[in-house]
């Protein structure tokens, strides 16, 4: 099940310049969620990271990987209309720089889920590359 930006919406309080997912091009809801994000070079944080050299900075490759969790979770119906928030990340690594041009593929697992907390992890990748790696992300929704 795919999803375009206007059906993420629906889901995610995020809104631009701060959504930081396109599409959605697998879902399998509360459990798994394979995420896009065009890297243009018209994105606001590149003006000042870093003139010269424009460089998506990690935290918020994370939180795209956070936006496509949320879209993974926020389908379950117990959880519409409702926010999640970090609750901690643990053990991130960052592999590759992400540049303009880039598409950024997010894959998202969510582990573990009891009532309103979750326990997940995943990975961005830019073509067969790694960029960005969170081995565990915990989140509430309220």
């Amino acid at each position: 099940m795919g999803m375009d930006i206007n059906e993420i919406m629906e889901l995610i309080p995020h809104r631009q310049p701060f959504l930081l997912i396109d599409r959605v091009e697998e879902l399998v809801e509360g459990e798994r969620v394979v995420a896009i994000k065009n890297v243009s070079y018209n994105e606001p944080f590149f003006a000042g990271h870093f003139p010269g050299e424009p460089v998506m900075p990690g935290v918020l490759q994370i939180e795209a990987m956070a936006q496509a969790g949320a879209v993974g979770i926020m389908t379950l119906e117990q959880f519409k209309g409702k926010v999640g928030y970090f609750g901690g990340i643990k053990n991130v690594k960052f592999k590759r720089k992400v540049v303009p041009g880039d598409v950024l593929r997010i894959e998202v697992e969510i582990d573990k889920l009891k009532k309103n907390i979750g326990i997940g992890h995943g990975t961005a990748y830019v073509g067969d590359e790694v960029a960005c790696q969170v081995d565990q992300f915990m989140f509430i929704v309220e």
